[in-house]
């Protein structure tokens, strides 16, 4: 089978090799000429045969909207755009009306899998009509991890990326917990390999998973994560699950207050924590640490 994938990046050019090793041809475009098969989006479309699918693998919002403008320009009745990055799932319902007027099919597939994708598979949650899904299940076959898991048709359009940003939401939660969880074991004293007391949990425990997996391998690279800053980024899905929770009356405490402390960690002296400081002193009297 044939795809046109735009983007590779880290999680593009690992598809790509994936999607080939399967045995099918892909024509990868790229801003980068050193990665890039082809040299514009145009001379893909080109080396593709109808009808043809478009794999977009680029950054959610502008970049996204502008490759797919460009693509319903390009494409015929027929051909088929999947958009596998970050997109919002309100963007999808648009783009899949603008394509469609033109005859040309949208997928939106939701990947999980990071730089591991490559070796281990990518965890794919797709929506869509199922006459365009059925069509590119060869090269959902060929992403999937092995087994008969990492791969659902999750419903209509916008339905794969609703299910990936609620999946990162829990991991925002997740992650959080186990950030607590080691820091509340560095700070006692009588706990003096936190390192090994993870590795313990990787077998036999309720709360053995992948992400502890990545924590040991972080723990093993930097025992007390002396070489980062507390700083965390988010990725904005996090904070559309918490908008989709309130917009449809869903309680989310854990994934909100994760959230909430990401924004937390990108502040060196805490306003909050000042005004705390502040009322702890006037109706106790207790200490407040002056600068300077």
């Amino acid at each position: 089978m044939q795809l046109g994938l735009i983007g590779l990046g880290k999680m593009g050019g690992n598809m790509r090799e994936r999607i080939r090793r399967a045995g099918h041809t892909v024509i990868g475009y790229d801003r980068n000429p050193e990665v890039s098969d082809v040299k514009s989006l145009a001379e893909l479309v080109e080396k593709l045969d109808a009808p043809r699918q478009v794999w977009v693998m680029v950054p959610a919002g502008t970049a996204t909207q502008t490759v797919v403008d460009e693509l319903g320009d390009l494409l015929e009745p027929g051909d088929t755009v999947i958009d596998g990055g970050n997109s919002r799932w309100t963007d999808d319902e648009k783009h899949a009306a603008a394509l469609g007027i033109k005859g040309i099919g949208f997928v939106d597939a939701g990947v999980s899998g990071g730089v591991w994708g490559l070796e281990n598979g990518y965890a794919l949650m797709v929506g869509g009509e199922k006459e365009n899904v059925d069509r590119l299940q060869p090269i959902f076959d060929a992403l999937k991890p092995e087994g008969p898991y990492g791969y659902v048709h999750a419903g209509r359009v916008g339905a794969g990326h609703f299910s990936k940003m609620v999946h990162n939401g829990i991991e925002y939660a997740m992650m959080q917990a186990y950030a607590e969880g080691w820091e509340l074991l560095e700070k006692v004293h009588s706990v003096e390999n936190v390192r090994e007391v993870f590795r313990s949990w990787q077998e036999g425990t309720v709360i053995r998973s992948w992400l502890l997996d990545l924590a040991v391998n972080a723990l093993d690279d930097d025992e007390h994560l002396e070489k980062l800053r507390g700083f965390a980024e988010d990725s904005g899905e996090g904070r559309w699950t918490v908008e989709a929770a309130i917009d449809n009356a869903v309680p989310l405490p854990a994934i909100t207050a994760s959230l909430f402390a990401r924004f937390a960690s990108r502040q060196d002296d805490s306003p909050q924590m000042k005004m705390i400081a502040a009322l702890r002193n006037q109706f106790g009297g207790h200490a407040v640490e002056k600068k300077g």
